[in-house]
């Protein structure tokens, strides 16, 4: 006993006077239940909760430091696959060190073929894969000391004014019960909020190493229209080279119904080999998703004491699927607010004016009433690139926007827009 408390005692020194809190309990199961007491517990450990527990593990060289406990699924079901995640920024960011790659000059292909090429600076187009992500993120961690990380599956979450109580599963079977003054739950939604319009975005994408030297490393190809249109919806190609062998191809589409596994893998191999012409390689890693385009309202607040962050609290971009950079500003936000002892509400992830735009965006592409394909590839064709990025992150000003907005299809759009107010949200139940 006298050795355990002395070991306690050891650890609490190291990790300071606001280190986590632990105990253990004989519950009414055979097992004995672990219980962690924490200021903050971050739930799911995909981007929006690993970007959250950074921030929390590098506070400002003034700011209290604030126990943590991040708890990730373990090994199954439940845990993120793995996945690549793309986004913009100007010069140097705090994840550089575990970038894959990154361009300065985008390309986008119109249905005709016609290229449109442009260097984006100051702007960087940056490709970051999960598990560098994790193991960037995991160093932080392990070097705070007030920050800990517990592989279990959650249960329940039950909160009131004063804090928050979560009932867990550890992966070796024993129950767990963290408590928190705030929690923020970043695991997906069993099903979205009611809509007007919700569409997927769903791709399948090769990671590909070609026998000769056909990629050009210096520009990632954003999107390319050659490809065959869906009745409705759009479809691209997307092409981020790493070097002059080795690609990740993605076949992505808008559409409200995702394809059967066969439909992407006869896509793919058309856009390899008759639009790409790569010739000959070998598929060495493959990934799949499905993000909801979708001008449902997410809640950020899921109880008095429990938030909702990432795609569950509204990040991706209702137009572009886009997600990261949001989640970056949210987090953000979020550390700056405890750090100073606010309320950590998270901010919206978009402004909106942003959302208001998505909407008519959504209503007219699933309409119909617009061609997906020509109106993304002459928004590309008229507008600065560099310009129409900072648009789908939310960075231009209004003056901006309009000029965005003179080059898409007016007629459409406006009776896309007249009609909005009078359509019902419905629920999608899909996940």
């Amino acid at each position: 006993m006298l050795l355990t408390t002395r070991r306690q005692q050891a650890r609490r020194r190291r990790e300071g006077p606001d280190a986590l809190t632990g105990r253990k309990t004989t519950g009414r199961t055979t097992r004995e239940r672990m219980v962690l007491h924490a200021e903050v517990a971050v739930l799911g450990a995909g981007a929006a909760g690993l970007s959250l527990a950074h921030h929390l593990a590098r506070p400002g060289p003034r700011a209290r430091r604030l126990s943590t406990v991040l708890v990730e699924a373990p090994p199954g079901p439940l845990r993120p696959p793995r996945r690549t995640w793309c986004f913009w920024e100007a010069g140097a960011g705090r994840y550089d060190d575990a970038l894959t790659a990154e361009w300065q000059r985008l390309r986008v292909h119109a249905p005709t073929g016609r290229p449109t090429e442009n260097d984006i600076a100051p702007l960087r187009y940056k490709m970051l894969r999960s598990d560098d992500f994790e193991r960037h993120v995991a160093r932080t961690l392990d070097d705070s000391g007030h920050v800990r990380r517990l592989q279990a599956a959650v249960e329940t979450v039950s909160s009131d004014s004063h804090g928050a109580r979560i009932r867990a599963r550890a992966d070796d079977g024993r129950p767990v019960t963290v408590t928190a003054r705030w929690v923020f739950d970043s695991r997906p939604l069993a099903c979205l909020p009611p809509a007007r319009t919700t569409l997927l975005q769903h791709f399948r994408g090769w990671f590909v190493r070609t026998d000769r030297p056909v990629f050009d490393p210096g520009t990632a190809v954003l999107m390319d229209f050659r490809v065959p249109q869906p009745p409705r919806g759009l479809a691209f190609g997307y092409l981020l080279p790493t070097d002059p062998h080795r690609a990740l191809v993605e076949y992505t589409q808008f559409s409200d119904a995702v394809l059967p596994r066969q439909a992407y893998e006869q896509a793919l191999r058309h856009y390899t080999d008759d639009v790409l012409r790569l010739g000959g390689f070998d598929i060495t890693a493959t990934e799949t998703g499905v993000i909801p385009m979708t001008d449902a309202r997410f809640a950020r607040r899921a109880a008095p004491s429990v938030f909702r962050i990432g795609a569950a609290g509204g990040a991706t971009r209702p137009s572009t699927g886009y997600t990261f950079s949001a989640v970056q500003r949210q987090t953000r936000a979020i550390s700056v607010a405890l750090h100073a002892g606010r309320h950590p509400l998270p901010p919206p992830a978009h402004s909106a004016r942003s959302r208001a735009m998505d909407a008519v965006l959504l209503r007219a592409l699933d309409s119909g009433r617009v061609d997906g394909a020509a109106f993304f590839a002459r928004l590309f064709a008229q507008v600065p690139m560099e310009r129409l990025l900072r648009f789908l992150d939310g960075e231009t000003h209004l003056y901006e926007d309009l000029s965005v907005g003179v080059r898409t299809p007016v007629l459409p759009m406006l009776r896309s827009a007249a009609e909005l107010p009078w359509l019902r949200r419905t629920p999608r139940h899909e996940p």
